[in-house]
């Protein structure tokens, strides 16, 4: 599970970089703190189906499409 959560962040960090949105941004946008977005980025974390949502959102994306 650990590496399905690191493959999580790391398509969230790379959907962000391509809209060339900043962490701190995006994790406003989210309502989340920074450091928590970087540690979801970093895959350290296992987020709930509510906040793969508001990222999705705030990245005009599906969530399946950051999902591995």
């Amino acid at each position: 599970m650990k590496d399905l959560a690191k493959v999580l962040g790391a398509n969230i960090r790379a959907k962000r970089k391509v809209l060339g949105v900043a962490q701190d941004v995006l994790a406003l946008e989210c309502g989340l703190d920074r450091s928590y977005m970087g540690r979801i980025e970093r895959g350290e974390v296992n987020i709930t189906i509510e906040k793969l949502y508001k990222i999705a959102a705030s990245l005009n994306c599906s969530p399946a499409t950051l999902l591995p």
